[in-house]
């Protein structure tokens, strides 16, 4: 072989190992923008952005499950990642989802938060409707879920074919004040979804608390039983007490 061709290989060499170098670092030195409450990755200047903005790595945005605006038409990967992602701390493995009703235990007290999903309650629709992120979410959910909470239902406030019932203010402004802007962990039943696509979940605190029975407990809220849930009849005893004790709703007018 000449020495010429000897160099032309080695140059040859060089480029590639160049060109990959710059595909595997692209997407961890592109910045893009998402927001508080959205599902979506923004470049800077998009209209999307004119109540939140937080900038984080494409790579971040694409890990957490976040989608291209179809608006702005940020950057996105070139080609899909070759091999298997290592679980860091940052992107820890993912865990099946923790459905209570294949459980024994029958109170909602014996939940365990280690093995539920964890999120950030981002965004407040009334007593018992919520939007969560989910760091790094399971193949069955997205980056931000509209919750409604499992076995519970709190009085309307923002029904469009209902006007505001009693307490309904009060539930809505005591779940805006107890988890706005908190760490919470999510638990499911045999139902992942309703009919509009809201996420089915328990919610938990980081006490290990759940709150849609302190919704009930405390009288902000009615055991919804039109549907089958595993802690229905832990509920329904929880609604029995707040009606003797007379709180929340149950109280005097």
């Amino acid at each position: 072989m000449k020495p010429v061709t000897i160099n032309r290989l080695r140059i040859f060499g060089v480029v590639i190992s160049i060109l990959s170098g710059l595909f595997l670092l692209g997407a961890g030195d592109t910045t893009v923008y998402v927001t508080n409450s959205g599902s979506k990755y923004h470049r800077e200047t998009c209209t999307s952005l004119s109540r939140s903005k937080i900038a984080v790595s494409l790579e971040d945005a694409l890990k957490s499950g976040y989608e291209a605006c179809g608006v702005c038409k940020p950057p996105v990967p070139s080609q899909p990642s070759q091999g298997r992602v290592l679980p860091t701390e940052t992107n820890p493995p993912q865990k099946s989802l923790y459905r209570l009703n294949k459980t024994t235990f029958t109170k909602s007290s014996q939940g365990d938060i280690a093995q539920m999903v964890p999120g950030e309650v981002v965004g407040h629709v009334d007593g018992d409707t919520l939007r969560v992120r989910i760091s790094n979410p399971p193949p069955e959910l997205k980056a931000v879920e509209t919750i409604r909470m499992l076995g519970v239902d709190t009085p309307e406030t923002v029904h469009p074919h209902k006007p505001v019932e009693r307490f309904g203010k009060e539930a809505s402004d005591f779940t805006k004040a107890r988890l706005l802007g908190k760490q919470v962990y999510l638990a499911f039943d045999w139902e992942l979804r309703d009919r509009y696509g809201r996420l089915l979940a328990y919610i938990y605190t980081p006490e290990g608390r759940c709150f849609n029975a302190t919704l009930i407990q405390e009288g902000y809220g009615y055991a919804y039983v039109s549907y089958t849930f595993h802690f229905m009849e832990e509920f329904k005893d929880l609604e029995q007490a707040a009606r003797k004790g007379k709180r929340g709703l149950w109280g005097a007018p």
